[in-house]
């Protein structure tokens, strides 16, 4: 696969819509450093309303306006930060730049340091965009997208969740244990990855479907393309929950439907060309170490 193949380039990239990581107390400093290197390349800033708060500042804008007047975003935190982001971005179709504060993120590949130097290959075309399969999930009518996962879940400690899966309408598969994962390639070295299911190439368009902690021993996590039309059905005697990104959740009454459909738009992700994706997986998860 040829990544930098019908890599289609922003149009426009004069204004920057920053999203700060919340919380993160040391920000302020690095903001002001970072917004002042984006203004020697002539790129303005704006700042979300939320962020503008958590500065002290009172020129932030609500998000939905950031995107409007953005050309692009751009994310200070981690990789949390840039999934919450890319989510919400996803229906205004911004490609999202991740700067990381902590260490190498599997999204966020641009240290405060490298920006200056990114930003001169900014200028001159040299980065590339990589456009991300996102989830489009039904949960009892009500339709979220997803960028790394979606799990549904049991309620309480106690008992164990049953689920019967379809593909297309046609039985396949009888779930029962803690709960199952459907995550994207992005999210499979997520939640996914720490339940043993597989790693699969993030600019892949697949489901990888995972059980977590599966009652039988012959349960195995399944990838299955994307033209499919994945549907859950709770035969649990409670509620159970599913949870987007593990961030949102949803009460699933017995007997509730979870559909998967992979979502009509992808999200964008703006990247140093020189990133490798194998790179980042042997430093994270330190292959090849003796």
């Amino acid at each position: 696969m040829n990544i930098m193949q019908h890599n289609q380039l922003l149009s426009c990239k004069k204004i920057a819509g920053f999203v700060l990581k919340p919380n993160c107390i040391d920000i302020k400093d690095i903001f002001f450093q970072i917004k002042d290197i984006f203004l020697k390349h002539n790129i303005t800033v704006y700042l979300e309303d939320k962020s503008a708060i958590q500065l002290g500042v009172d020129d932030g804008l609500p998000f939905d306006l950031l995107c409007e007047k953005s050309d692009f975003l751009v994310t200070l935190g981690g990789d949390g930060t840039l999934i919450s982001v890319a989510r919400r971005a996803t229906k205004y179709q911004k490609a999202v730049m991740g700067i990381n504060l902590g260490t190498l993120g599997f999204l966020t590949d641009i240290m405060p340091n490298e920006i200056d130097h990114f930003l001169t290959n900014f200028e001159n075309d040299n980065y590339r965009i990589d456009k991300r399969m996102m989830i489009k999930a039904s949960i009892d009518g009500k339709d979220v997208v997803a960028f790394n996962d979606v799990v549904i879940s049991r309620d309480t400690v106690a008992g164990m969740i049953k689920l019967d899966a379809m593909i297309n309408d046609k039985l396949f598969n009888k779930y029962n244990g803690d709960g199952l994962i459907i995550s994207t390639p992005t999210g499979s070295t997520a939640y996914n990855l720490s339940c043993n299911g597989p790693i699969v190439y993030p600019l892949t368009d697949a489901f990888i479907v995972t059980p977590i902690s599966a009652h039988s021993l012959t349960q195995r996590a399944l990838v299955l393309p994307v033209d499919f039309k994945i549907t859950f059905k709770n035969r649990y005697e409670n509620d159970a929950i599913v949870i987007i990104d593990g961030h949102d959740s949803y009460n699933l009454k017995p007997n509730g439907i979870v559909t998967i459909e992979v979502s009509s738009l992808k999200a964008q992700l703006i990247h140093r060309c020189e990133r490798n994706y194998f790179d980042v997986l042997n430093k994270k998860l330190h292959w090849g170490a003796n």
